[in-house]
């Protein structure tokens, strides 16, 4: 008679003395497979450009954290250091240093403690592009991509990317576009696949182990001056209505969270500080002093449960649907087939005229309208008509691209409309373009130095008109605003 002995995995017959012995087989202890770190587990993910850009949706985010139980991570693309220092020398790098803790200290206000930064670099332009180029777009895309998986948020708010009239910072829409590429590539497991493969051994340190994640849910807030055109387009939030858990309106919740941000604000933080409840109540209810709009608009971008439906509902209606995260979330290709319910195609702003042969306006109008098409985005990320803000007495430069009739090179002229005193300086007369290839065109207009009480009134047009020897190919309009100071175009 023999008795099997379990050694770990591998069974021993075993020599028995007598007939009266028991044999007993010793089981193999049960383990656990290990699933991700619960500590880092979000339910909103905001993504945003510097430090203090969270100010954006504070108010809504006090009230998902304090009165919905809501855990919430931010990322921020970079650390600010080219923005300006009105509260001690420090620029550059240093600023940098500081902001980050600026950042962080409002974070905590808040009971945010899961932050992190990007590579990004501070970049001052309108141009989306530019600084998608200084940032190193797909080094920062792949770290974003990490964060989403680690964190595996329900939601993610960003930036709107797009141009609109106002601060309009490149920045700003680059982060906009880093957070929904990582909400279309995050459940994706060919997307960066040293991420989600597991380690081979116990000290692999090129594997990362992470698990495919789509989040539920895509948000956008704006940077734009005219917020109210954004009214529908999402769920709204009071910031006047009082916490229950704090006693508190979000709005003021939100402003004490902003106190850290001593570099950017410190007239006006310190100037509200020293108020009373009731005195800094007052205060904000002048609207020229409030610094976000009652109620709050999020932005609906999209969903994956869902579609017309979703764009009204509350942020966190259908999120608990089941998704397996393992599957590939298919990207959308740009054709309106292929569009979810409630989602609008861009507005094709191309022109054609009798001799044949396209126009349509290029640069970042021309990549947000591919964009927003790829992404399946609801929001337009440019008004009917282009519009940016300039400062007065700066060039500003209009981008076209003309697409002309296939097996035929052309001399096409340029002309322009500008308003009376100013002047067209470059991009206008005779051009010979070839019919292998699209040529991309660009007119530049010196803008005029206005008087203080003239600026930031009147939208202006730039028409510029684009033909050839068989007639009229159309046409491009651009709507520009003056003002005292803006970001470089």
């Amino acid at each position: 008679m023999k008795c099997l002995l379990v050694l770990g995995m591998a069974a021993v017959a075993l020599p028995v003395a007598g007939p009266r012995l028991l044999c007993a087989q010793t089981a193999v202890p049960e383990q656990t497979v290990k699933g991700p770190d619960e500590r880092m587990k979000a339910d909103i993910l905001l993504v945003v450009a510097h430090p203090d850009d969270e100010g954006g949706v504070t108010p809504y985010l006090a009230r998902a954290i304090y009165d919905e139980h809501k855990r919430v991570a931010i990322v921020f693309a970079t650390r600010g250091g080219s923005g300006g220092n009105d509260y001690s020398r420090e620029h550059g790098p240093a600023l940098a240093d500081i902001r980050e803790q600026e950042a962080r200290q409002a974070c905590a206000k808040l009971g945010i403690t899961n932050v992190w930064f990007l590579e990004g670099k501070d970049t001052a332009s309108q141009n989306v592009l530019n600084s998608l180029a200084n940032w190193g777009h797909g080094a920062n895309l792949e770290a974003l991509v990490r964060i989403v998986r680690l964190t595996r948020p329900e939601v993610i708010i960003t930036w709107l990317p797009g141009i609109f009239l106002g601060e309009n910072h490149g920045d700003h829409q680059a982060a906009g576009v880093l957070a929904t590429e990582a909400f279309d590539l995050a459940g994706d497991p060919t997307a960066f696949p040293a991420q989600v493969a597991g380690a081979s051994k116990r000290l692999e340190v090129y594997l990362e182990n992470l698990t495919p994640w789509q989040p539920k849910k895509l948000y956008f807030f704006s940077d734009a001056e005219d917020q109210k055109q954004f009214v529908g387009t999402g769920p709204s939030y009071s910031i006047r209505e009082i916490s229950p858990s704090q006693k508190k309106p979000y709005w003021r919740l939100a402003i004490d969270a902003a106190t850290p941000h001593l570099t950017q604000f410190p007239e006006d933080i310190h100037r509200m500080t020293a108020m009373s409840d009731q005195q800094i109540t007052k205060f904000m209810e002048d609207p020229q002093h409030m610094w976000w709009t009652e109620p709050m608009t999020l932005i609906f971008g999209k969903a994956v449960f869902g579609g017309a439906e979703s764009k009204s509902s509350d942020v966190f209606e259908g999120s608990n649907e089941h998704a397996r995260v393992s599957e590939r979330v298919e990207r959308k290709v740009p054709n309106a087939a292929n569009l979810q319910p409630g989602t609008t195609r861009q507005p094709d702003s191309s022109y054609s005229g009798p001799s044949g042969g396209r126009v349509a306006i290029g640069g970042v109008w021309k990549y947000y309208q591919g964009f927003s098409d790829a992404h399946a985005l609801s929001p337009r990320s440019t008004p009917a008509v282009p519009e940016i803000a300039v400062k007065s007495g700066s060039m500003i430069s209009v981008p076209f691209c003309l697409m002309p009739p296939p097996r035929e090179n052309r001399i096409i002229t340029v002309s322009a409309e500008v308003p009376s005193g100013w002047k067209v300086v470059g991009g206008a007369g005779s051009f010979l373009v070839h019919s292998s290839y699209d040529s991309e065109l660009r007119l530049d207009v010196q803008t005029p130095e206005l008087r203080k009480e003239d600026l930031g009134k009147e939208l202006r047009q730039i028409v510029v008109h684009v033909g050839s020897d068989g007639g009229p190919i159309g046409e491009i309009r651009l709507n520009v605003l003056l003002k005292a100071s803006a970001l470089p175009q």
